[in-house]
């Protein structure tokens, strides 16, 4: 038997489901889609890089040059991360999709001011100079994390964690770069290493609610937001 036009409409209202770790209600009545949920590869990708990074911040074991985290913020941190904001477009997940799109687009970035062959660091005569150009690409990306909270702050109890976390850590790194002081480059390396365990726990709490066979959950704090009828 044929199918109706109201038939294809209730299947099409039937997959609707909360963006990843927003509550953001994701429905695809025009398009639907059996795209996977790139939450879990975004969230794993970030959280790694940000908690390498910040480990190096901290000066963890002696380590004082973080340029290893280089490869990882190209591909893990930037790559990935692109890539499912890409995928959370089709998915109608308009949080997701913004929020990889750009912190990917910000590791790569971060990566080129890095790589010695870019150049970027080397026009820099003054070191001053380089400490206020970071300063302010550090300040721009916290002033872009608060922006993402605020879409957040009453959907879900995990995202406004990492979001603000990310933001103090943003916070801190700007200062030391404005200032020179490395105690507070220490201090947003710690509050970075938060940010990355926040990250890791959702993006497993992603992972399990994925799987059916999971043999448990882990919650998020999503708020209870009404679904499409």
């Amino acid at each position: 038997m044929p199918s109706t036009n109201s038939d294809v409409e209730k299947s099409a209202m039937a997959q609707t489901e909360y963006g990843p770790g927003s509550g953001d209600p994701v429905t695809y009545q025009r398009y639907p889609t059996r795209i996977a949920n790139p939450g879990p590869a975004g969230l794993f990708s970030f959280a790694a890089t940000t908690f390498m990074l910040s480990m190096f911040n901290v000066n963890t074991r002696g380590i004082q040059h973080p340029n290893v985290v280089i490869g990882m913020a190209i591909f893990a941190g930037g790559l990935v991360q692109f890539i499912a904001g890409m995928w959370e477009f089709p998915r109608g997940n308009v949080f997701g999709a913004t929020a990889f799109a750009s912190y990917g687009s910000f590791w790569m970035s971060y990566a080129t001011i890095n790589i010695p062959a870019s150049g970027i660091m080397d026009a820099f005569s003054d070191e001053a100079e380089l400490g206020n150009a970071l300063g302010i690409f550090l300040i721009t990306w916290m002033m872009i994390t608060i922006f993402f909270l605020m879409a957040v702050v009453k959907r879900s109890v995990a995202f406004t964690l990492l979001l603000s976390a990310l933001t103090i850590a943003l916070g801190l790194l700007a200062g030391a770069e404005f200032s020179g002081m490395h105690v507070l480059q220490k201090a947003g390396g710690i509050w970075g290493i938060i940010t990355g365990l926040i990250a890791f726990y959702i993006g497993i709490a992603e992972l399990l609610a994925a799987e059916s066979t999971a043999f448990m959950r882990f919650p998020v704090g999503n708020y209870d937001r009404p679904r499409a009828s």
